[in-house]
């Protein structure tokens, strides 16, 4: 019996904490919204403010974006989430390119030295 009545007022707890989290939420939203009126039209952000609003946006997920994303498209937010992980797995790394390659610095050095100090060798 005491039991049903805990769970009873943990539930009723947990529901006015979701309430009041909804609420400041719905704030924030109106308040960004009145904000974004005075700012110019296009704001220009920086790869490490992409990399946080895409980690944000994809955990959130399209539907959510579409209701409070202001900065950008939701389908944008979630390209910015794409393209680094896609550059993980692009085989960039392994490529290989054509010709021949490039000597170490101290090779070149090595020739330099050689090259001034034995003038008379072609």
């Amino acid at each position: 019996m005491k039991d049903k009545k805990w769970l009873r007022l943990l539930a009723y707890v947990t529901g006015l904490v979701n309430q009041e989290l909804l609420l400041q939420n719905e704030y924030l939203a109106a308040e960004n919204r009145i904000l974004r009126a005075h700012l110019p039209a296009r704001l220009r952000l920086s790869d490490a403010e992409r990399s946080a609003l895409a980690e944000i946006g994809k955990r959130l997920g399209r539907k959510a974006l579409a209701q409070i994303a202001c900065v950008a498209k939701p389908d944008t937010i979630l390209v910015w989430y794409r393209r680094p992980i896609a550059g993980k797995f692009d085989g960039s790394r392994q490529r290989t390119y054509p010709g021949r390659p490039r000597i170490g610095p101290q090779i070149d050095a090595l020739i330099v030295r050689m090259a001034r100090e034995n003038s008379g060798w072609g």
